[in-house]
């Protein structure tokens, strides 16, 4: 057996041109292959209703906590993931269990690797729970390494972009969302959000991530693209961006009115529900729609976070500004969103470095 395990090794070594980190994973998989005779060897049968029962535990411990309703669900979906895939017991659990597991989904599953370090980082909270609690006296994700991502660099708008698409909007209903985005540099989630009644002298109350509420301003446009907008609706829905009552009759009046469905439905009142927003998917397919019509790549809502918050950097705003009005816990979150140039960073060290 070590004769082909080493046989098997060099002709991984000479097949794969590839990073050590992959390397390593290729070998996790390769070398849990021998552990198969010892694993058969075990007595104990994963017990599903125990790994269930210490999730609901850790889950109600959670909320108790304050964790969102968000953050549960994704708790609730990767860890439910990892422990019925792995098929041990929570207090059975390996580190080289979980070794494995990542590299499968990796390199057989073909997995991100964002995906599988959410995951990771759900079952090191877990763990780091039972641990806290006593309930296991050691923690395997102690010894499983956070997998390395390459962050390919993001662009911001360019200004002519950001012309085309203001001048691709058709209604003042997408001129106020797309230059809602541009001003107040809000996620999508929290646009859609908005209540009419938490709008006032140019100030938005937005009810951001982890439920941090915090005030947004709205710039000259973005007011006026607001003020025109609302004022063609003549429903009672209290939010800014309402949902249609029905699909249907949003489909119906785009046929006889030869439009199509996302543009001026809103300003017949008896198609607009009488509560409710439109959800975060259906912001994104508006924004992808007059993104296309301008004729610009890879639109989308987070871009337009990233495109104010770089504008706003290279006028001179302070990082800690802006890492505020982006709602962010801390500055390290916000540089991620930067598009600095090479030559603005030799200018700005020209500028201030002597």
């Amino acid at each position: 057996m070590r004769e082909e395990l080493t046989i098997r090794l060099l002709n991984l070594l000479q097949e794969y041109d590839i990073p050590a980190q992959e390397i390593r994973l290729k070998l996790t998989i390769l070398l849990a292959d021998y552990e198969i005779e010892a694993r058969h060897t075990e007595l104990a049968i994963p017990d599903e209703n125990k790994n269930i029962a210490m999730l609901q535990k850790f889950l109600a411990a959670k909320l108790a906590a304050g964790r969102t309703k968000r953050t549960l669900e994704n708790y609730s979906g990767y860890l439910r993931k990892v422990l019925n895939t792995i098929g041990k017991n929570y207090d059975e659990i390996t580190a080289d269990d979980i070794r494995y597991y990542m590299a499968v989904r990796i390199q057989r599953d073909r997995i991100s690797k964002v995906s599988v370090n959410n995951e990771r980082r759900a079952l090191s909270t877990f763990y780091q729970w039972l641990q806290k609690e006593e309930i296991v006296l050691k923690n395997p994700m102690n010894k499983v390494e956070l997998i390395k991502v390459q962050k390919p660099k993001k662009k911001a708008f360019e200004e002519i972009e950001i012309e085309k698409i203001r001048d691709a909007c058709r209604t003042n209903r997408e001129r106020a969302l797309v230059e809602i985005l541009l001003s107040t540099w809000c996620r999508v989630s929290e646009v859609a959000q908005i209540r009419l009644d938490e709008i006032r002298d140019g100030e938005i109350l937005v009810h951001g991530k982890g439920e941090k509420d915090r005030i947004v301003y709205l710039n000259a446009k973005s007011r006026l693209a607001l003020e025109k907008y609302v004022n063609e609706r003549g429903d009672l829905n209290p939010y800014l961006f309402a949902r249609a009552k029905y699909a249907g009759d949003v489909k119906s009046f785009a046929k006889e009115t030869k439009r199509k469905a996302e543009c001026e439905w809103y300003r017949k009142a008896d198609l607009v529900a009488d509560m409710g927003h439109i959800d975060v998917g259906t912001i994104e397919s508006i924004i992808r729609t007059i993104g296309k019509r301008a004729g610009v790549q890879t639109v989308h809502p987070h871009r337009f976070r990233r495109t104010g918050a770089t504008y706003a950097l290279r006028q001179g705003m302070p990082l800690t500004t802006v890492s505020k009005l982006l709602g962010h816990a801390g500055i390290g979150v916000t540089q991620v969103y930067l598009d600095i140039s090479d030559s603005e960073l030799e200018e700005a060290h020209r500028k201030y470095v002597k």
